[in-house]
C-alpha cells in the first residue's frame, strides 16, 4: 500500500492532510477502513457516528485521495484505504534539514490543530448553550401560558417552575421565587394534593409523568 509523504515545502498539502487526521472520528474511519473495506452504514454502526456525518467525512478522505471505492452487487458503496498515511515534515534550521516524524498525539503541529478544533467546538457548544437557554425561557413562558388555562395562581406556577428547575426544599423554593417560606409551604401542599408534586421528607419534586415530560 501506497504511502504519502508530505514535506514541509508543500504547506497547502502538508495542511490538508493534518486537519483531515486533526479529527477523531475521521482516524476511526482511516483504522477502520484500513482493516477492512466498509460501507456507510456499516461505518455509521460500529463508530456511532451519524450516516451523514460519515458521509461529510469520507467525501473529505476521498478528495483528498486517502479513500476510494467500489460499488458491490447491490450499488452500494464500499470504502476502502487508497494510501495509507506517514507524514514527513523537514524542519530548516541553520545545521541543515531535520527529519520528524509526527505521530498524531505527540507532535507540536498536531497539538496545536487539536487545540484549535477545540476551541472551535466550545463555541459551537456556547452557541447551542445560547439557543437551549432561549427555549427554556420560550419553554417556561409556555408552561405558565397553559399552567393559566388550567386555572393555576401565579404563585402556584412559579413555585412548579421553580421545581422543574431543581429546587428541592422549600428553601430553595423561596430563595428561587421570591416568596416566603410559609406561602411557598402552602402552594406547595396543594400542588402535593393535586398530584403535580410529591414529597420526601423535608424534599419535594415534581411527580411522575410530570418530571418525565420533555421539555
Amino acid at each position: 500500500m501506497t504511502n504519502y509523504t508530505l514535506v514541509s515545502e508543500d504547506q497547502a498539502e502538508l495542511s490538508l492532510l493534518l486537519d483531515i487526521l486533526g479529527n477523531r472520528n475521521r482516524r476511526r474511519i482511516i483504522d477502520l477502513i484500513r482493516d477492512k473495506p466498509c460501507f456507510v452504514t456499516e461505518i455509521s454502526e460500529k463508530l456511532m457516528i451519524s450516516p451523514k456525518a460519515v458521509i461529510d467525512h469520507l467525501q473529505m478522505l476521498e478528495e483528498a485521495s486517502i479513500l476510494s471505492f467500489r460499488h458491490d452487487e447491490k450499488r452500494r458503496k464500499y470504502y476502502y484505504l487508497a494510501h495509507d498515511i506517514n507524514i514527513q515534515v523537514h524542519l530548516d534550521r541553520e545545521q541543515g534539514l531535520i527529519p520528524l516524524v509526527l505521530s498524531e498525539d505527540q507532535k507540536f503541529i498536531i497539538s496545536l490543530l487539536k487545540l484549535w478544533q477545540m476551541i472551535s467546538s466550545r463555541q459551537q457548544l456556547t452557541l447551542r448553550l445560547e439557543e437551549l437557554e432561549r427555549e427554556i425561557d420560550q419553554q417556561i413562558s409556555e408552561a405558565l401560558r397553559q399552567g393559566r388555562l388550567a386555572g393555576n395562581g401565579d404563585t402556584g406556577l412559579m413555585v412548579a417552575v421553580a421545581l422543574a428547575h431543581g429546587a428541592r426544599t422549600i428553601e430553595e423554593i423561596s430563595h428561587l421565587t421570591d416568596l416566603d417560606a410559609s406561602t411557598v409551604e402552602e402552594v406547595i401542599e396543594a400542588l402535593v394534593e393535586q398530584g403535580i408534586a410529591c414529597r420526601t421528607g423535608s424534599s419535594y419534586r415534581l411527580r411522575g409523568n410530570y418530571a418525565e415530560q420533555p421539555l
